[in-house]
């Protein structure tokens, strides 16, 4: 029978990379799946799951995380994490301390435990695709405006956190790492602050 993993890469496109033997100081069973298919996307692009290594498309998962990519701008926030994959939103799923599957919100910095395993990471995609892959909204916003690029996600104008909705005209398409330096700042001033408190933020 097929693992959750071994369903999410046969239902993506991929590789993204050039095949390699990955490791480089990479968790086991990431450095594993990597090995067999470095890099996929799935759901229309919904979720992209980072290549690892030069030469390929979309973000490298090394330079992805280095900390002067986009991590500075969450002020430590995110500086724990090994983001691996991100959805059409810049929601990343990254293993945390090593061991646990998350996802980071990036404008509040919020983190929420997925499982203990990629596995479990798979098959909490694969139970709602829609919802927590982005499936339908890739789709409908692809079929509508054209394919996004493999660097590139959609960005609320206003974001969502402060009341932006899903919907066309609140979203752009915007570099995926530019995404990322923009929400920073407001993910630092706004996390752990209560819901529905009023705030002021500042820009830098």
């Amino acid at each position: 029978m097929m693992s959750a993993i071994e369903e999410l890469v046969r239902r993506g496109r991929g590789p993204l990379g050039p095949q390699a033997a990955v490791d480089g100081g990479l968790p086991g069973e990431l450095a594993a799946l990597l090995s067999v298919t470095n890099g996929f996307a799935v759901f229309n692009y919904g979720v992209q799951v980072f290549r690892s290594g030069p030469g390929g498309l979309g973000p490298e998962l090394t330079a992805w995380n280095d900390d002067a990519t986009w991590k500075y701008t969450y002020g430590g926030l995110a500086d724990d994490l090994l983001c691996f994959a991100q959805d059409l939103f810049g929601v990343q799923f990254a293993i945390e301390d090593g061991r646990r599957v998350s996802t980071f919100d990036p404008e509040t910095g919020e983190l929420r435990t997925i499982g203990e395993s990629l596995d479990d990471w798979a098959e909490w995609l694969l139970t709602k695709p829609d919802q927590r892959g982005t499936r339908s909204f890739a789709t409908r916003w692809q079929d509508e405006h054209g394919p996004l690029g493999h660097d590139d996600r959609l960005l609320p104008r206003t974001p969502f956190v402060l009341g932006g909705e899903y919907t066309d005209d609140n979203l752009v398409v915007c570099d995926a790492v530019t995404a990322m330096r923009i929400r920073g700042p407001i993910a630092r001033q706004i996390h752990g602050l209560p819901d529905g408190v009023t705030i002021s933020l500042r820009t830098d």
